[in-house]
């Protein structure tokens, strides 16, 4: 489905072209007075259709659905599409009475300056706010473009800091970035570490070279030595890469205790099946915002090649009723499970309980209602929501496993519904 369309209902108590013939043809004057009297009547019994149904909210949702992020952008616009309906079926904004969201999509094409283009077409199509980009070098150029027509852009995915830290009243970001996740891994690997008596010591960091995985594996490199871990190598690779053998003989010589990839989908799942074929074993293959370590997908086609590899990413709260009722009605619908879907289902979400406070859909009023949320009716693992220079400093990722072919919490044990698998025997 491109975009929905909500057809507005629009009733008058004469037809004014019937009207003017009455005027012009006696016969027909009297048949035309009778017609006009009973649809006037019509509507007397039933005064509440005097009033039009107001005008849609127009909901710009910016996915790349061909190109190298396609995947991920198809999750990210089904997530999209079933938050508006839940809106919808909750009534609309009822500030705004009732107005239902109205969903214009359009293709970022995994391309940056694609994406910049559809948010100017988009802005000319008159939405109220622009969601997703997925991407951080999507992100970023979208919600740049946005800036310029004061447009409200909420980030999905994107985790880049440089996302939020270019001073852009109009940009926000739902979900936590780099720097929150990459404490958030550090703590949570220093936890299970120490849980399991500290089997690991060594470290080897695998990223590819873009905006993404260069900048996490910078951060990284700099916190782990600060905690008693020793960094083997940083190995990067280009997004896409179509060989990792090399890789996988570096890291075998290596021998290190861990393996910390930070990629995305497809490269993830070649370095993995490549370490198997290989046979190159580590005590925890331990991930950072992977794009394939907290993927259905990757733990249903590659069952070997996936399991028990962990991973600090976005995830949904597994013990919130409204969350498992999503992902029931997401693969009724004969589709996987992921985490873009939630956020972005959160997201639309988020934009809704801003429209209602803000009572406007006026461009300033709707930031600074965004700015000023503490909007808690989400499904991901938050306390309240809080921006602080357009960053939700109340979001958290989760520790995820592959376990018997599901995604598993792991950590933090308040979310969890299953203990780790480390460390692995080598």
């Amino acid at each position: 489905m491109e975009a929905s369309s909500i057809r507005t209902c629009r009733l008058s108590t004469f037809n004014i072209e019937t009207y003017k013939m009455s005027m012009t043809h006696p016969f027909a004057k009297r048949r035309s007075f009778i017609k006009a009297g009973v649809a006037g009547a019509a509507v007397l019994g039933a005064p509440g259709l005097l009033h039009a149904q107001p005008a849609p909210i127009r909901v710009g949702i910016l996915q790349p659905v061909t190109g190298a992020f396609a995947m991920d952008g198809g999750f990210g616009r089904t997530g999209a599409v079933m938050g508006i309906a839940k809106v919808n079926a909750m009534g609309g904004i009822k500030a705004l009475g009732g107005a239902r969201f109205d969903m214009v999509f359009a293709d970022a094409r995994s391309n940056a300056r694609v994406a910049a283009q559809q948010v100017e077409q988009m802005n000319s199509q008159g939405v109220v706010a622009i969601i997703g980009g997925f991407a951080s070098p999507l992100c970023m150029a979208a919600s740049q473009m946005a800036s310029r027509y004061n447009l409200p852009y909420i980030v999905d995915v994107g985790v880049a800091d440089q996302i939020i830290q270019r001073g852009l009243r109009n940009t926000f970001r739902f979900s936590p970035g780099f720097s929150l996740c990459t404490q958030a891994a550090i703590r949570n690997l220093l936890t299970i570490n120490d849980a399991a008596g500290r089997p690991s010591k060594t470290v080897v960091l695998v990223h590819e070279d873009g905006l993404f995985g260069s900048g996490l594996a910078r951060m990284i490199a700099t916190e782990l030595p600060r905690h008693g871990f020793e960094l083997l190598d940083s190995i990067a690779h280009p997004t896409p890469a179509r060989d990792m053998s090399d890789i996988a003989l570096r890291i075998r010589s290596l021998k290190p205790d861990l393996i910390i990839p930070s990629s995305y989908y497809e490269e993830t799942v070649l370095l993995m099946r490549t370490l198997q074929q290989q046979r190159v074993r580590a005590k925890g293959v331990f991930s950072v915002l992977n794009g394939a370590a907290s993927n259905l997908r990757f733990a249903k086609e590659f069952p070997l090649a996936a399991e028990n590899i962990m991973d600090c990413n976005h995830w949904h709260d597994p013990r919130k009723p409204d969350g498992q009722e999503l992902r029931r009605q997401v693969e009724a619908a004969g589709k996987p499970w992921n985490f873009n879907i939630v956020i972005n289902y959160s997201d639309v979400l988020l934009l809704a309980d801003a429209l209602e406070r803000a009572g406007s859909m006026e461009r300033d009023a709707l930031i600074d209602a965004l700015a000023s949320s503490t909007f808690e009716g989400h499904i991901m693992p938050y306390g309240p929501t809080r921006f602080v220079d357009g960053q939700n400093i109340g979001a958290a990722p989760v520790m995820t496993q592959v376990q018997q072919g599901d995604i598993k919490v792991i950590f933090p044990e308040e979310f969890s519904d299953a203990k780790p698998n480390y460390p692995l025997p080598v």
